[in-house]
C-alpha cells in the first residue's frame, strides 16, 4: 500500500506589460498562465496611477514600471492587474480558494495622495502628494513630518474574471468577483475565496499597499510596487456568492455596496451564514453571537462601491 502525492508546481508572472493591463476585468482577455489547481503562482504589479504619481528622480523607476506606463493603454481605472492566471478544472459556480503566502517590495518608494473631490472628504480639494521612502530590510516607511510607521503590506485588487455579459468593467470599484476591496486583512497567512464565473476563474492581483488604515479615507493607501505569491485550488464542495475570507484565527465576511449601510448588513449576512454553516448553531443564535463577539469594521468608504468587514474569532464557535 503506499500513498499517492500530488506534487504542485510553483510559477512565476514577471511584471512585464505584456502579463498585465491598465484599470479593467474583462472576461475575454487571454489568460497569460495556466496551472493546475493547487499550483502556486508569483505575480507583481506597479503602483496604481500614471506619470503624476511617479517621484523626481528617474533612477528611482523600474525599468518594467516605466514600460508599462508608456505600453499599455489606461482604460476605465487606476490599477495596473496582472494576469489572468487560468486554473485548470474550475468552472462558473466553483469558488477559487486564494492562499495568500508571501508579499515582498518591489521599490523603495511608495506615495499616498488627495485628489480632489475623492475620497471620503471631497472638500479637501487642494491636490497633494507624499513619496514615503520604504526600508524594506526594516519593515517601516519613513513619512515627511518625522515619523515612521510600520509597513504591513497587501494587494488591493484580488480577482477571479467578472461574468462575462458585464463587459469590460473598471478596476474601481469591488464586486461579487473580489477586485479592489482594499481589505488589509487580506495578507499573508489568510485564505481568500472567490466565486468563479469563467472557465479557468482567471485570477488577477494588483494594486499594492505598503501600508492601510481601515477605510483608506483620503483615497490611497502607500501605493506602490508588490510581489506575491498565492496558491490557487479549485474548490467545488463549497458554496460562496461574493468573497469571504479566513485566517488562522478568525473567519473574515466581506460585504460591498455603494450605501455603506447595505455594505455593513452584508458583511452580518454573510458571517452569519457562515457560522450556521460551520456549527450548529441558528440563525438566530448565530446573529446574537455576531452582536456579542463579532467586530463590524469598515474597510473602505472610497471606491464608489463601499465594503464593511466583519471579524469573528474562530474561538467564540461552538
Amino acid at each position: 500500500m503506499f500513498l499517492e502525492i500530488a506534487l504542485s508546481t510553483h510559477h512565476v508572472v514577471p511584471p512585464e506589460p505584456e502579463m498585465m493591463v491598465w484599470g479593467y476585468f474583462d472576461a475575454t482577455l487571454e489568460p497569460v498562465l495556466k496551472v493546475k489547481s493547487g499550483d502556486t503562482v508569483t505575480v507583481s504589479s506597479w503602483p496604481a496611477g500614471g506619470e503624476e504619481c511617479l517621484p523626481s528622480d528617474p533612477a528611482l523607476i523600474h525599468p518594467l514600471h516605466r514600460r508599462a506606463l508608456d505600453e499599455l493603454k489606461n482604460e476605465r481605472g487606476a490599477h495596473f492587474v496582472t494576469g489572468p492566471v487560468a486554473v485548470e478544472g474550475a468552472m462558473p459556480g466553483d469558488v477559487l480558494q486564494v492562499d495568500i503566502l508571501d508579499h515582498q517590495f518591489l521599490i523603495d518608494w511608495g506615495f499616498t495622495s488627495i485628489i480632489p473631490l475623492l475620497g471620503t472628504l471631497p472638500e479637501f480639494d487642494t491636490p497633494m502628494t507624499i513619496r514615503p521612502h520604504i526600508d524594506r530590510q526594516r519593515g517601516f516607511c519613513s513619512l515627511p513630518w518625522g515619523k515612521e510607521l510600520k509597513l504591513d503590506p497587501f494587494f488591493g485588487i484580488i480577482a477571479t474574471s467578472p461574468p462575462k455579459h458585464w463587459g469590460r468593467v473598471a478596476t474601481t470599484q469591488p464586486r461579487a468577483f473580489g477586485g479592489n476591496m482594499d481589505n488589509k486583512e487580506l495578507r499573508p497567512g489568510t485564505t481568500l475565496y472567490l466565486p468563479v464565473f469563467v472557465e479557468g476563474a482567471n485570477f488577477m492581483a494588483g494594486d499594492g499597499h505598503g501600508v492601510q488604515g481601515d477605510g483608506e479615507v483620503c483615497i490611497t493607501a502607500l501605493e506602490t510596487a508588490l510581489s506575491g505569491t498565492f496558491r490557487l485550488t479549485v474548490r467545488k464542495d463549497l458554496s460562496f456568492d461574493a468573497p469571504f475570507a479566513e485566517n488562522e484565527t478568525h473567519l473574515i465576511s466581506i460585504g460591498l455596496n455603494e450605501d455603506l449601510d447595505d455594505a455593513a448588513a452584508d458583511a452580518v449576512r454573510r458571517m452569519v451564514k457562515e457560522i450556521t454553516k460551520r456549527s450548529k448553531l441558528s440563525p438566530e443564535e448565530a446573529y446574537m453571537l455576531c452582536s456579542l463577539a463579532g467586530d463590524l469594521r469598515v474597510t473602505q468608504t472610497v471606491d464608489q462601491v463601499k465594503g464593511c468587514h466583519m471579524m469573528m474569532a474562530k474561538s467564540h464557535l461552538p
